[in-house]
């Protein structure tokens, strides 16, 4: 569809938010603002003790690292945004940070999509094939699947974005959401946007729940496994494995029912986008040092030194 020359072009978007209400905005930043402290240093607290405790230099915390630092740069392309919209009265973004906020949202979401697929297969070789596991998850191995991760998220976003740059805006400039979301936003173009939106829903939604179906699958192979293989250490195995499908769940669970019915008008795609951006990068390291003994005792030793230090200055 051709767009007439007559039309004036979009410079910003309006965000309509959570609510209306003084009130209720200021009872989510408050929330909010707690909770994107307690993600910047939870997930900042899990990086430091990987890198400087010697007793979390395995590949499983490896991968814990950087999912925790993924998590990390996934809240702040939209979160420090949305916390100073709601003492906003027009929240309002440009045009190119609205594109902004959505490059980063799906080059760190496809990034941690693929970094928890590979951690399902680090657990897998640990489990399935213990007495092989150093050999097969060494070094180079590790590394690559690191950066397949950064090139799958790169692709993930650049297929969308490479399109979504592109496109005429010069109508509505209301996006229903706290932050620019690519569902919503492509709908604003005046132009016919139907193979984009088909674009969408198989980069995002389906890929997303395949991704979950098979990840699934795996970690039925592995609990059938550890079931079969009853010990103390298969008891260990067992916990760990539980956290990894409670964040797989979290994770995966919103991005799908956002973006396979990514064109629908209920108001719960709202609140399932504030979990997926801000709730679920909380609870990944809450779940990860609760149920891991290795990982509070290194937390414990880091804010032990930490002490020691302030104390000797």
């Amino acid at each position: 569809m051709d767009v007439p020359n007559n039309r004036s072009s979009v410079s910003e978007f309006i965000l309509l938010g959570l609510s209306t209400s003084r009130e209720i905005q200021i009872f989510f930043f408050a929330v909010f603002f707690l909770v994107y402290v307690a993600i910047i240093v939870g997930n900042l607290l899990i990086v430091i003790s990987v890198i400087v405790d010697t007793h979390l230099h395995s590949p499983m915390y490896f991968f814990l690292a950087n999912l925790s630092f993924f998590d990390l740069c996934l809240s702040s392309a939209t979160t420090p945004k949305v916390i100073a919209d709601l003492l906003r009265k027009c929240k309002t973004i440009s045009l190119w940070g609205c594109m902004a906020q959505m490059f980063f949202m799906h080059f760190f979401g496809g990034g941690e999509m693929s970094l928890l697929i590979a951690m399902a297969i680090d657990r897998y070789v640990a489990i399935c094939k213990p007495l092989q596991y150093q050999t097969i998850m060494n070094r180079r191995v590790l590394i690559g699947f690191l950066l397949l991760s950064w090139a799958i998220g790169s692709i993930h976003t650049t297929s969308q974005m490479v399109f979504t740059v592109g496109l005429p805006f010069c109508g509505p400039n209301v996006v229903d959401s706290i932050f620019c979301d690519l569902p919503l936003v492509i709908k604003l173009a005046c132009t016919e946007t139907y193979i984009l939106e088909l674009l969408v829903i198989a980069n995002s939604g389906f890929l997303s729940l395949i991704c979950f179906i098979l990840l699934l699958i795996s970690y039925t192979v592995m609990l059938v496994t550890i079931w079969q293989h009853s010990s103390s250490a298969s008891s260990k195995a067992l916990s760990t494995l539980s956290a990894h499908i409670t964040v797989v769940t979290l994770f995966f669970g919103p991005i799908i029912f956002i973006y396979a019915w990514p064109f629908s008008s209920f108001s719960v795609d709202k609140f399932l986008s504030v979990f997926y951006s801000i709730i679920t990068p909380l609870l990944n390291p809450i779940i990860y040092t609760l149920r891991n003994q290795e990982m509070k005792a290194a937390i414990s030793r880091v804010k032990t030194k930490h002490t020691h230090r302030i104390k000797w200055y």
